[in-house]
């Protein structure tokens, strides 16, 4: 099995979609015009998909409020300070900065509407 795409619902999909187009180079792939006003954003290799929607058939988490564990969503960099330093200045807000001993490194951001955004660097082999 391959992971093809996992769904959030969030309180402006059509604001959050045009946010990762525009700062963290996802594409949109595919779009539902008027309610609930999907979209899924497909990552640089094309190969994961994230959906958003605005659906009020359905409670919107404050993802605020909640530990950053409980859910959050992460990306691969390869210069993790230039990305960070980017987000942040496009209304990411910063929450932790761990380095673990394998060489990895993860940086958790929130998106600005409070959703667990992390960063991850990993060296060469570290799965092994």
């Amino acid at each position: 099995m391959l992971l093809e795409h996992f769904a959030i619902n969030v309180p402006d999909s059509v604001a959050m979609a045009q946010w990762y187009v525009t700062h963290c180079k996802m594409r949109i792939v595919l779009q539902v015009e008027g309610p609930p006003h999907t979209r899924f954003l497909a990552d640089q290799s094309g190969r994961t998909c994230m959906e958003i929607y605005s659906n009020p058939a359905a409670e919107v988490l404050n993802f605020s409020s909640q530990h950053p564990l409980m859910y959050h969503h992460a990306f691969a960099v390869e210069d993790i300070d230039l990305t960070q330093q980017e987000l942040l200045a496009a209304g990411a807000t910063f929450v932790d900065d761990t380095r673990l001993p394998n060489g990895s490194r993860l940086v958790m951001l929130r998106d600005p509407w409070g959703i667990p955004l992390q960063l991850v660097y990993r060296p060469q082999n570290w799965y092994q």
